[in-house]
Parts: structure tokens; sequence; C-alpha cells
């Protein structure tokens, strides 16, 4: 059996550096918490009074044969303002720093040898600078920071925007995925993930997918929809009562038409439309969904793939 691992990251305000992760296969845990100080079991003012010498972190437990450490790095770096070293966004001070807490030497290297491919790729023009530190005893925060984004959905997502994280990693990181992307996906899957094109009905992977499991966004693997809600709306393209993770909403009104269009939260991908005529004893909803958009990940090998956690979906 593997053994799980631990890593520490500081990026800013901790409410926004778990949500990237937490979708993400092979994360069993993650605690908001503070660290890097040198006062015992700190407070969230204590801590934001800068007097503690801590700095809000996440820890993350999770299994390295499923999502080793080198991709939580790659995922880490595009959360934040890599040159930016008094503070994340809106946030200031030094309880607000970047730093990559490493927990073992081979942490270190890998973290050094990101950081090193990061200053040398020219992304920024400015110098990157992350620190590198040892761990050291992390104390979780109070029980109202953690899994915030889930908690306080809304406060989350204007907090994110209005702070200038969310503007950030648009600009900056996202523009970057596309070249990667041409060359991982297939045509159809990046022209309706990337492109917000609509594949044709009747004519796609999983419009009469009848196996149990979860659909997953097949750019980022963040966990969408479960078969325990699909069913057959006769629209020719899968069809969902809700979806299992938080997803964007957005008003579209291409084609002359006014609809809702929904996108997966963290990669930002064009998943399809809701629509108000669903079952009304499921709640009236209709998720119409892209095949193109979905990886599906059968229940026999959700603990392999990464997905243990979504196993409960389907117990009796």
């Amino acid at each position: 059996m593997t053994q799980l691992e631990k890593a520490t990251f500081a990026g800013g305000c901790f409410w926004c550096m778990v949500e990237p992760f937490d979708r993400r296969p092979g994360i069993e845990k993650i605690i908001s918490g503070y660290t890097g100080g040198h006062t015992e079991n700190p407070t969230y003012e204590e801590v934001c009074s800068e007097t503690t010498g801590h700095i809000e972190a996440v820890q993350i437990t999770f299994n390295p044969d499923v999502f080793p450490y080198e991709q939580l790095l790659e995922v880490y770096w595009q959360q934040i303002d890599p040159t930016d070293d008094k503070g994340q966004f809106n946030d200031r001070g030094e309880s607000y720093k970047p730093v990559i807490f490493y927990h073992n030497d081979y942490q270190k290297q890998l973290a050094e040898q990101s950081k090193k491919t990061l200053e040398e790729s020219g992304m920024f023009s400015n110098p990157i600078v992350v620190e590198i530190r040892e761990a050291s005893t992390f104390y979780p925060a109070e029980e109202y920071h953690q899994d915030y984004y889930k908690k306080n959905a809304l406060h989350y997502n204007l907090y994110k925007k209005g702070s200038g994280r969310k503007a950030f990693i648009d600009d900056n990181w996202k523009k970057n995925d596309r070249e990667k992307l041409r060359k991982q996906l297939t045509d159809i899957q990046y022209k309706v993930t990337q492109e917000d094109a609509t594949e044709p009905p009747f004519q796609n992977e999983y419009w009469d997918h009848e196996e149990e499991g979860i659909y997953v966004d097949v750019v980022s693997g963040e966990p969408l929809f479960s078969s325990k809600d699909k069913y057959d709306a006769g629209c020719g393209w899968p069809s969902f009562t809700k979806p299992i993770a938080q997803l964007e909403e957005n008003l579209d009104t291409s084609h002359g038409m006014r609809r809702i269009e929904v996108r997966s939260n963290y990669a930002d991908s064009h998943l399809g439309h809701v629509f108000d005529d669903g079952p009304i004893e499921e709640g009236g909803m209709r998720y119409c969904i892209n095949s193109a958009a979905l990886k599906f990940i059968p229940v026999e090998r959700l603990e392999e793939e990464g997905y243990g956690k979504y196993k409960v979906l389907f117990k009796d």
C-alpha cells in the first residue's frame, strides 16, 4: 500500500489555496493553518497582527503514486504571483507571503528545480522571490476557515475575484496552457473545452453511457458529475440533475439565445449548459454536458485513480 505524504504551501490567503488542490486525484486531505513562526497554537487574529512570525498555509496529505509532488508544485505555482514576497494580491504582510515548505530533501530538490525552471522560462520579467524553507510545526486554523470555499461559496468567489487573484491567474497562467492542451487533447476535446464548441448530439461518447462511476474534467481531472445523477433527457448529450462539485455559471447569448453556460471551476473548461426543464422530483435542473469535456472513472477504479473519497456516493 502506498505511503501517503504531506506537502505544505503558503500562497497568500489560505482560503484560496484549498480549492485548486482539493479536486485533484490523489489528494486525501487539506488543512488550512499557520506555520513558520515562533509561537504555539496561534489564533487568526494573532497571525494577522504580524507578531508571531507565522504564515497562512495549507498542509496537503496526498498519494504520490497518483498525484506526485512535481504536479503539486505545478498547481502551486499557478495559484500565486511568484514575484511578490510582501504578500499576495490584496493581502499584504509577512503572514501572506508565498513559501514552499519542504518535508524532506527530495521535496527540497524538486522545489528548487521547479523554481529554477520558472526563472529560466522568462515568463515573468521580475525575479521569482518565493522562499523555499524547511517545514516546521503546522497549527490547524480555526474550524470556520476549513474548506471555506465550500461552506461560503458566494463570499469566497467574490473574494477571489475582488482580491485580484483570479484575474492574475487568468492573465498569467491560463494563457500559457493552450499550446500544451493542443497536444494533450483530441481536436473535439480542445474545441469544446477551450473554444466553447458543441459536439453533435447522439454522436458522442457518453450520451447513452450507463456504467456506474464519476465524470471528471478531461483537462484537469476535477470531479464534476456522478452516474447516480445521470438520466436520459432524450437530447443526445449526457444529462445530469446536479453536479458533485461547484461549477461556474455564465449568461450565454450566443447564437441568438439566452442560456446559462456551465464551466469547470478550476480548469475553466466549457462543459455545456444548464436548463430548468429537468426532473421536478430531482430539483428541476438539467445539466446538458458535452462528452468531449468529460473523462469517465468507473466505480471499481475510483481508489486506484485517486478518487477514493467519492466511493461513498455509491454505497447503498
